[in-house]
């Protein structure tokens, strides 16, 4: 019998710089829910890798005087030996510089061109290059970029894009027939809320600012931009071709899950599946967007120094103990946290107390009263079919919970199960069993429930902790780890031996860790700062320079300045808009039929502070559609040197409509 094909992708590590141990979330979430998949008997097809391309690696490789193919041939190596270190079973790493990719993009480009989903015009925005996104100035945040509070830059030039809008109506309709498409659910609903009810604009998808990507076959001072070029590496990794499809592109396409951060959930779930409703091509059965993993409340950054690094972990830790952490910590819905003293305590606790023991105590017991030998049981008792119901049991809830992607549920399964087989031994108390023929009699049986409870254990553990999962299997003298094997309760083959005890995970002094992590990060701290008060220094005596040199705007003449015309208002009605966090709606009485006024100023004023106030209003700008409304006119603000905005109010007995001059 064939086996189901099933297709795993992570989003790809972008190369800019060492990836830190919430970034590598993805590559551990992804391989423990292959490795499950591979245990349920499917044929799994694991794409993992980098995305390469970018004005942000060209300018980081300038800096560093190398080309960017030596600077992201650094970063990729380096994302490679982290996910090998830390057991990443993947089948394929693409990079987004491997030549059949490159081909693959220019290919799918062309195609989407002359069909006409790809068209040529020009764009002008708010340009973040750390995000390399484009913005809408309501969509900055006090004028920086929305998503990681960069600066930006007014950026206008040729582009070609992609005919989003043409897709609207189709991703209604995939939302609304299939609410399990994304999970959880509840991102589903930021998606339709946020992006596809007020409207998709189209996607620009090329740059001719910068060199550093795939160009555009046809017009090469264009660059194929990430929403095609980073997304189609899930069909390139397989060998799909416009021309000709390659075997494991038909096969494994077809059921297809990806696990993304949350963040950018709206590239994966509009962007790409808008390219393949292009492309004609079969839509992925789910997307998993799971939370981030914070360090504490915080996300991490160097300039805070909290980052935290795998190789750090596994240095610490181990590798098996630090993908335990992982998986068992991250929410299904909620961000995940990082402490070092929460990772002390999981470790001692859960691995080293709960699994650790459990194995090492039970294998030295059926050597010191059996010789190594595992009796076959006899004379069961209630006690001993609780235990194996609760083995039963804990292998059907693993696989609803990955199933559903509630991994850190899965690994909770698996430690619930070592504690009843812990609680096991100490209702049965064998070294108590031991001292009688009667007593001996009953611990053969004892031994047999405990031997294969840990089978159990050491079959269910190897998604989270393959190399521990080997371990146990190996000490209690069993190769039979196959998934089928745990429908019922009985599979270890009685008169097998044990191996010898070896602890599986030595207890750590968590005050002597502390103590010496508390001080590495004083240490880095202290360095940060030093950095950064240098840093201030300089930006202050250039900020210092600038002022001195700041010069007025140039000069008009009074018939420039008379044809704006500005006029007094009465704010008869203020509401916030709810697409947006700074716009405030006005209805205002000008004294001319009245009119509507979309304005910016929703973090400095609530709509109860302007009714009922007279202000002044640029009454013949042209009207602009913001979020959605149309907005005919603009309010008159005092910009502080804090950067907050201060309305202009007029006396109330100014009256609607007068000009003021």
């Amino acid at each position: 019998m064939d086996k189901k094909p099933y297709l795993i992708t992570t989003a790809i590590a972008y190369t800019s710089k060492k990836p830190h141990i919430g970034n590598t979330y993805d590559a551990v979430c992804a391989d423990a829910l292959a490795r499950f998949k591979r245990m349920q008997g499917y044929d799994v097809f694991f794409l993992t890798g980098t995305d390469e391309h970018g004005q942000k690696i060209e300018q980081q490789a300038i800096s560093e005087g190398i080309t960017p193919k030596e600077h992201v041939d650094k970063v990729a190596g380096e994302v490679k030996e982290i996910y090998d270190m830390l057991g990443i079973s993947y089948n394929r790493f693409i990079r987004t510089t491997d030549p059949d990719h490159e081909r693959n993009v220019q290919k799918i480009f062309k195609k989407l061109y002359d069909q006409g989903d790809i068209y040529k015009s020009e764009y002008e925005g708010e340009y973040c290059v750390t995000c390399e996104s484009f913005y809408t100035e309501t969509q900055l945040v006090d004028g920086k970029c929305p998503d990681c509070g960069g600066e930006v830059k007014k950026t206008k030039e040729e582009a070609y894009f992609l005919r989003l809008s043409k897709y609207q109506k189709q991703l209604e309709d995939l939302f609304e027939n299939n609410p399990e498409f994304i999970q959880p659910v509840s991102r589903r609903k930021e998606m339709v809320n946020n992006f596809l009810k007020p409207g998709l604009q189209d996607l620009c998808v090329t740059r001719s600012s910068f060199k550093w990507g795939i160009p555009v076959d046809f017009d090469p001072k264009h660059v194929v931009y990430v929403w095609i070029d980073a997304l189609t590496n899930y069909i390139s990794g397989l060998g799909y071709d416009v021309d000709n499809p390659s075997e494991d592109y038909k096969k494994y396409w077809t059921n297809c899950t990806h696990v993304i951060g949350k963040d950018i959930l709206r590239f994966h779930s509009i962007y790409w599946i808008a390219e393949l409703m292009a492309l004609g091509i079969e839509l992925p059965k789910k997307i998993f967007a799971h939370p981030w993993l914070l360090f504490g409340t915080d996300k991490m950054s160097k300039s805070k120094g909290n980052v935290i690094y795998a190789d750090d972990l596994v240095k610490r830790f181990g590798v098996d103990a630090t993908r335990y952490y992982l998986l068992s910590e991250m929410p299904f819905t909620a961000d995940g946290s990082i402490y070092y003293e929460n990772v002390i305590e999981r470790y001692n606790t859960d691995l080293a107390n709960n699994i650790g023991n459990l194995v090492n105590r039970t294998v030295t017991m059926v050597n010191k009263y059996f010789d190594g030998v595992v009796i076959a049981p006899h004379d069961k008792t209630e006690n001993d079919f609780d235990l194996e119901a609760c083995c039963v049991a804990a292998k059907k809830s693993m696989e609803e919970h990955f199933e559903s992607f509630h991994l850190a549920d899965a690994a909770s399964d698996l430690i619930t199960l070592a504690r009843r087989a812990n609680k096991y031994i100490d209702e049965n108390e064998p070294w108590k069993l031991a001292k009688t023929d009667e007593g001996k009699s009953r611990l053969e049986t004892v031994m047999y429930e405990l031997i294969e409870t840990i089978r159990f254990i050491g079959v269910l553990s190897a998604p989270f902790m393959p190399e521990t999962s080997e371990k146990i299997l190996s000490q209690i003298g069993t190769d039979v780890s196959r998934l089928d094997t745990l429908d019922s309760f009985g599979g270890y083959v009685a008169g097998n031996k044990v191996g010898q005890a070896v602890p599986l995970f030595a207890r750590i002094d968590s005050e002597k860790v502390l103590k010496e992590l508390n001080e590495e990060r004083e240490k880095l701290q202290a360095e940060l700062a030093k950095k950064t008060e240098e840093a201030t220094a300089e930006a202050t005596a250039q900020a210092t320079a600038k002022a001195e040199k700041i010069e007025l705007a140039p000069e008009i003449t009074i018939d420039e300045f008379m044809k704006t015309e500005l006029r007094a208002a009465k704010v008869k009605d203020c509401v916030k808009l709810e697409k947006s966090n700074k716009l405030l709606k006005l209805t205002l009485d000008d004294g001319m039929g009245g009119r509507q006024v979309v304005s910016g100023i929703a973090k400095w004023y609530k709509p109860e502070d302007l009714i009922g106030k007279t202000i002044v209003v640029v009454a013949n700008l042209k009207p602009a559609k913001l979020c959605g409304e149309i907005s005919q006119g603009m309010i008159v603000c005092a910009e502080m040197p804090d950067g907050t905005a201060k309305v202009t109010f007029l006396d109330d007995s100014v009256p609607a409509g007068a000009k003021l001059r």
